[in-house]
């Protein structure tokens, strides 16, 4: 795929919903809640600071990222369900 995000914005492949929960009851599709959590696949070189510098990213691909509930665009690119975010979305980076 080949996606490059503009500014300081990212593109997030969101991890799979659970399936079953701890307890193993299995969960219907309606009620999959939206995962919250995913893998950065590509980002944007960054945004200028109000003197015309470039601020580079914090965020790089390959990593594991929380991000809120309803954060980022969601978009279908080659039949793959992705998330355009800012990098401002993210919460953390999640330790590998």
């Amino acid at each position: 795929m080949k996606l490059q995000p503009l500014s300081d914005r990212i593109v997030v492949r969101p991890s799979k919903a659970e399936e079953k929960t701890k307890g193993g009851i299995i969960v219907p599709d309606t009620a999959k809640e939206r995962p919250v959590w995913g893998e950065v696949i590509a980002v944007g070189p960054g945004r200028m600071s109000d003197d015309g510098k470039l601020i580079p990213m914090a965020i790089k691909v390959g990593d594991q990222v929380l991000y809120g509930k309803y954060s980022g665009t969601e978009v279908n690119i080659e039949g793959e369900e992705l998330l355009i975010m800012r990098e401002s979305d993210v919460f953390a980076i999640i330790p590998k």
